[in-house]
């Protein structure tokens, strides 16, 4: 089958091919044919190494498909079944899942250190799948816990933007932040994530949501989305002053994983206020708060891992929302693409040129 892979760490293109075959393929698995991924930056910083993920893989975390075969011991879904992939499936047996906090287990994690794929073509060789999926191939093979049902009426293409991307910026606002109504609300980082937080926080009745990003055309879609004012990195400060009077915004979204963006993110934080960090940043990449700063401002300061709530319940949020009119999904693909134009895909992403990319495998 085909498939988009990367050989070493911090390669810029992928080399599509044809000699992958998805592998591991067993009791409690299941082998889906993927029929759109989204494009998502945890991507890119996979490919760069920003994120650990060991080479050659291929990328995606992301997609929606069809069930083709399944293992035994397997109940929830059977051939013919159309299903989002989960990239970090919850086990419902270890303390996190035990306490509720099913977007902490680490189950999925396990599978991330072992082979997805194998290349056939001369030297056998194996390929990793990037969060033990690989969404940028044909067909991938995952625990059958990865394959959530998807109802007849979703796209493929929606449904594989709610996999990460729209339930990691929703849950932010929802779940993690929990915005109060007629807060103010400032978004640093308007790709595809950011602009499910700007939805988010709409929908949690935000008096005031800023969008802060360096690309014009995001900050434009950003208004679209709900944001009531948009805004370059270098105007946060005088929308901070007309929005806040200077005291800083009620609630702060970081959608970036920079340590440089979570600190002027902290600073735009109102005392009392709430930093949510959203973005997925590099282990060697330090946020300094000096201990004075921290006692005395009183911010709070929330990770938000997978929208910060169990996954499965966040889907079916996202497809209700959706439903009903109150989220704009659809309009989150600016980019559309076959598997073999990926690369220019992946260009468009690093410009900052798309919200969010559809690759229709």
């Amino acid at each position: 089958m085909r498939a988009a892979v990367l050989h070493e760490i911090g390669q810029e293109k992928l080399d599509v091919v044809d000699d992958v075959e998805a592998v591991g393929f067993g009791p409690g698995k299941v082998r889906v044919r993927v029929r759109a991924t989204g494009l998502c930056h945890s991507d890119l910083s996979a490919m760069s190494g920003v994120l650990p993920q060991p080479a050659p893989f291929v990328p995606g975390h992301e997609g929606a498909g069809e069930i083709l075969e399944v293992g035994e011991n397997v109940r929830n879904v059977k051939p013919g079944d159309r299903v989002v992939l989960c990239w970090l499936p919850a086990c419902g047996a270890c303390a996190a899942c035990k306490r509720g906090q099913t977007q902490l287990c680490l189950a999925g994690f396990m599978n991330a250190g072992t082979p997805n794929f194998r290349r056939t073509g001369g030297t056998s060789s194996d390929v990793f799948g990037f969060a033990g999926t690989g969404t940028f191939a044909e067909e991938v093979v995952v625990d059958a816990g990865c394959a959530v049902p998807l109802p007849e009426d979703v796209p493929f293409d929606i449904a594989a933007l709610i996999g990460c991307g729209v339930t990691t910026g929703l849950g932010a606002a929802l779940n993690t932040a929990d915005v109060r109504a007629g807060s103010s609300v400032a978004v640093i980082g308007c790709g595809g994530v950011g602009i499910s937080a700007v939805q988010g926080a709409r929908l949690k009745g935000a008096a005031e949501i800023v969008a802060v990003d360096p690309v014009a055309s995001r900050r434009e879609a950003a208004l679209g989305f709900g944001a009531t004012k948009a805004v370059p990195p270098d105007g946060l400060a005088d929308a901070k002053q007309q929005v806040t009077g200077g005291e800083g915004f009620d609630y702060v979204f970081e959608v970036v994983g920079r340590s440089a963006t979570a600190r002027t993110a902290y600073e735009n934080t109102r005392r009392g206020g709430t930093l949510v960090v959203v973005g997925a940043g590099a282990m060697d990449d330090f946020l300094q708060l000096n201990m004075f700063e921290l006692f005395f401002d009183e911010k709070r300061i929330l990770p938000s891992m997978y929208g910060g709530g169990d996954v499965l319940r966040s889907y079916e949020r996202a497809i209700a929302l959706w439903r009903a009119g109150r989220i704009d999904l659809a309009g989150l693909i600016t980019h559309r693409v076959p598997l073999a134009e990926i690369n220019e895909a992946l260009d468009q992403m690093r410009t900052g040129a798309a919200l969010r990319t559809c690759i229709e495998i």
